[in-house]
C-alpha cells in the first residue's frame, strides 16, 4: 500500500491485536475499518480497571481560630497604621468626670 501523502510504501505493524499501517517518511498512521473502535474499547476498559474512584471530600469551611486568619491580620504583621483601640468609658464617668 502507498501513503496518500507522499506515495511511500506503508509499513504494517501489530499492536495489541490491532494492525496499524504507518508511513516511515511522514509518520502518518492509517487504520482499517473498525480498528479505531478496537483501540478505543481497549483503552476504555484499561482505564476503568486501573483508575479507582476516589471519594470526593468537600472542602472544610474555615473555623474560628484557624491559623490562616493571621495571614490577613495587618496588626500581627506590623501594619497597624497608627491604630489604637479606644478606651471604653463608663457612663458614670460622664456624670462625675
Amino acid at each position: 500500500m502507498k501513503c496518500p501523502n507522499d506515495s511511500a510504501t506503508l509499513v504494517m505493524s501489530e499492536r495489541s491485536g490491532v494492525e496499524i499501517d504507518y508511513c516511515p517518511e511522514c509518520r502518518g498512521v492509517w487504520l482499517d475499518r473498525g480498528e479505531l473502535d478496537k483501540i478505543i474499547d481497549r483503552a476504555e476498559s484499561e482505564f476503568t480497571k486501573s483508575a479507582p474512584v476516589a471519594p470526593t471530600v468537600a472542602p472544610r469551611a474555615p473555623q474560628y481560630g484557624d491559623r490562616d486568619r493571621d495571614r490577613y491580620n495587618d496588626r500581627e504583621r506590623g501594619y497597624d497604621n497608627g491604630y489604637r483601640p479606644k478606651k471604653k468609658e463608663n457612663w458614670l464617668g460622664e456624670l462625675f468626670g
